[in-house]
């Protein structure tokens, strides 16, 4: 059988069959399984150096045979050996800011004795045993390390057919494939750092938003419940000489509220806080009242259907706590819709540090993530009027 059909019945599942798969997976280092499929695979592509054997042992040359089979499982061996020594685990650009084992280079050494000694026993045929000494430096060194390995057998490849006659009819295309294989583990390696890169990143801003929002949910939690619990404060403290029941009933509600804030905050901070129209309406009417700010508010059998309602719920907390803390109004009003509310009163205003306040710039973030706008106007009798629309 010629050389040449030798290396076409190596297209189908041979050499060029892992390039294949090397480049459509798109890597060939750091994963076991896929180590030791090249480490099994390495081992059975040279299978097809059975075949020669056979031959030669047909031919009656029994010595050379022996040597051959000898050799050729020295050279199987030193394959697996590298492959179960010398894997290169971890993320990929820790694996290529490792030095080369120098341990190395003896097996890479053997593996190269032992491809010259298939050649002088068994002929041209067994050549392409040159790459697999490419092969395992690609997958066991450094780039640059496996570089200088790879030159060599390319150019053993490429020219060595050309100096032996008896070498010739060796494909020159088999010169190209260790070159191939390096270029495919680099690409491979690359994908690889930019998916950890990607994967930090990632990372990183699933923390940064997640700090953000429980720096959202505890202001606004802790503001409006200590707005309140100090405009109750200071109404106890006048009812005090003058009506000691309602005082008392003030200052239990007082002390509700700081149980209530309290256990905002930690449920906040677990993430299980919730937040309803309904609910935040029912607070609101307590702490309108306690500021003796008259409230138009609907009733709960007036509320629409709406899928914003957690939502509104935290706009509605917000727009109270800063007309409580800010307005000097003394009334206020609500529309709810199914995609808007609307918060107004009939006081001073916010002022530029109420526009720019960090609880009004963390309600525009939880409106703009949920699609919506939300926007501060000046009605022209007078006040505040804070209005969020998310369009359906």
């Amino acid at each position: 059988m010629s050389v040449t059909s030798w290396f076409g019945s190596l297209r189908g599942g041979g050499v060029l069959g892992f390039i294949d798969r090397v480049v459509s997976d798109g890597e060939v280092v750091n994963s076991r399984r896929r180590g030791w499929f090249g480490a099994l695979m390495s081992s059975v592509w040279m299978a097809y150096m059975i075949a020669p054997i056979v031959q030669a042992w047909s031919d009656g040359e029994r010595l050379r045979v022996l040597l051959a089979v000898g050799t050729l499982i020295a050279y199987a061996t030193l394959i697996l050996s590298t492959f179960v020594i010398f894997r290169r685990r971890g993320p990929a650009e820790a694996v290529e800011d490792r030095p080369a084992d120098p341990r190395l280079w003896p097996f890479l050494a053997g593996m190269a004795a032992c491809t010259a000694s298939l050649i002088a026993l068994l002929g041209p045929v067994a050549l392409p045993t040159t790459i697999f000494v490419a092969v395992a430096a690609i997958f066991h060194l450094p780039a640059r390390e496996s570089g200088y390995v790879i030159l060599p057998v390319a150019l053993v490849l490429l020219f060595l057919p050309v100096a032996i006659p008896s070498l010739s009819g060796t494909p020159f295309w088999l010169a190209f494939i260790p070159v191939v294989i390096w270029v495919a583990r680099q690409l491979g390696l690359r994908g690889e750092q930019l998916a950890e890169l990607a994967r930090r990143q990632r990372a990183e801003l699933d923390i940064v938003e997640e700090r953000n929002r429980v720096a959202r949910d505890v202001h606004d939690i802790l503001g409006h419940s200590l707005t309140v619990i100090t405009v109750k404060t200071e109404l106890a403290q006048r009812l005090i000489d003058v009506d000691l029941t309602r005082a008392r009933t003030e200052l239990a509600d007082i002390e509700r509220l700081a149980r209530e804030a309290l256990a905002g905050v930690r449920d906040t901070v677990g993430g299980l806080r919730e937040v309803s129209l309904r609910g935040e309406l029912a607070n609101a009417r307590t702490a309108l009242a306690a500021a003796d700010i008259a409230a138009d508010l609907p009733e709960d059998a007036q509320l629409p259907e709406t899928a914003h309602s957690q939502l509104f719920g935290w706009v509605l907390r917000e727009a109270i706590t800063n007309v409580i803390r800010h307005s000097a109004a003394r009334h206020c009003t609500v529309r709810v819709t199914a995609d808007s509310i609307e918060v107004s009163d009939d006081g001073r205003g916010l002022g530029v540090s109420g526009e720019s306040s960090s609880g009004l710039a963390g309600l525009r973030e939880r409106v703009r993530a949920a699609g919506g706008t939300l926007t501060l106007s000046a009605p022209k009798e007078g006040g505040v009027r804070v209005r969020a629309i998310v369009p359906a």
